[in-house]
């Protein structure tokens, strides 16, 4: 089977009209870059910048892909629109939640820093999207396979990536590094039953995705809701089977599934109550919170991210419209610090490829 537009080597000359994209992809990150560079310090204080540097030098330490995101650099863009039930509407005065349509652009990756990594062999599985409004605000999400991270700060965090990164000398994490890092932070009791009870499916499609860090939901009165969500696919549970399976597997096999019909996704909301750990992603809250199922997310088209509308696109989670805030998560402001330092550098990068 050839292989997918997006496992073809960044070093390549792109003919002239795949040329042209990238020249205007290049305009694109430019400009979000000069909005996302501010954000740096408003994620970190005074030395954010070089901190963020730290985090994606860390991530792009097992060899850098130019071009490509440092994170989940492999991925499918994909469209379609949110159809919004009503229901959480009371909840927030974002017109998005109103009973409607609003389009979505978004993106389907897995984790990892090489844009040829086997798709099926993934650990991590992401849906990232962006809900446009009519009056033009934007609600971006990028959301994991996990419910809960492993550790609650940006600092344990970057020690994480630093345990995990692989050895030169044997290509897998140096056991001694791993050990003290666990010593330090002691494994998340939360994570571990997650990761204990997870069972990778046969498709992006069958994946259910989470938010991890939590919002905050403001209505017209002003109260304000801290919230997580979830993405509860429609797809029926079907496990990934043993293989063998190509590289492109997961891409190959959601197209096929949109050529029958749309996909979709039920966003269901979780509610805070009083005490619930709201500014440590780590923590889980209890399953008996209360929950409102806010609409559907419908996908109807999927294409190469190489020249795709989402390419370009930086998936920030604070871009949120009026009645969506953030919650004072500190890795949920560093996130939005590590994808604009990300961003700084795939404009670079493209911008070098396609000088003449």
């Amino acid at each position: 089977m050839a292989p997918s537009p997006d496992s073809a080597p960044p070093s390549r000359r792109p003919p002239p009209r795949q040329q042209a994209l990238r020249t205007a992809l290049i305009v694109l990150l430019l400009v979000a870059v000069a909005v996302a560079i501010a954000a740096l310090r408003g994620a970190f204080g005074i030395g954010g910048g070089s901190r963020a540097g730290a985090i994606v030098d860390t991530m792009q330490a097992n060899g850098l892909h130019a071009g490509f995101r440092r994170a989940h650099a492999r991925g499918l863009c994909v469209s379609g629109r949110f159809i919004a039930s009503g229901d959480a509407a009371p909840l927030s005065s974002a017109p998005l939640f109103q009973a409607g349509e609003s389009p979505i652009l978004g993106r389907l990756s897995i984790g990892g820093g090489s844009p040829v990594a086997p798709e099926a062999a993934a650990g991590v599985r992401s849906l990232a999207l962006a809900i446009t409004q009519p009056d033009g605000q934007q609600w971006r999400m990028a959301m994991n396979t996990p419910p809960v991270l492993g550790v609650g700060t940006p600092e344990a965090f970057h020690a994480q990536l630093q345990a995990m990164a692989p050895d030169p000398a044997t290509g897998k994490p140096d056991p001694e590094r791993v050990a003290a890092f666990q010593r330090a932070y002691p494994p998340n009791p939360a994570l571990k039953a997650w990761q204990a009870s997870y069972r990778p499916s046969d498709s992006w499609a069958s994946t259910q995705y989470h938010s991890i860090n939590a919002f905050v939901l403001v209505d017209d009165q002003g109260q304000r809701r801290p919230v997580r969500w979830a993405m509860v696919p429609e797809a029926p549970f079907a496990p990934l089977g043993e293989g063998p399976h190509t590289d492109d597997a997961l891409s190959m096999e959601f197209q096929k599934r949109l050529a029958e019909g749309p996909v979709r996704w039920t966003l269901r909301l979780q509610l805070a109550e009083p005490g619930d750990p709201v500014d440590d992603g780590s923590r889980a809250w209890p399953e008996s919170r209360r929950t409102v199922d806010a609409g559907i997310v419908e996908l109807t088209a999927a294409t190469a991210q190489d020249g795709g509308a989402c390419n370009g696109l930086n998936f920030d989670p604070l871009v949120l419209p009026e009645g969506i805030e953030p919650s004072a998560d500190p890795i949920l402001h560093a996130r939005r610090a590590a994808y604009a330092e990300s961003l700084r550098r795939r404009a670079r990068e493209t911008f070098q490829e396609t000088a003449p």
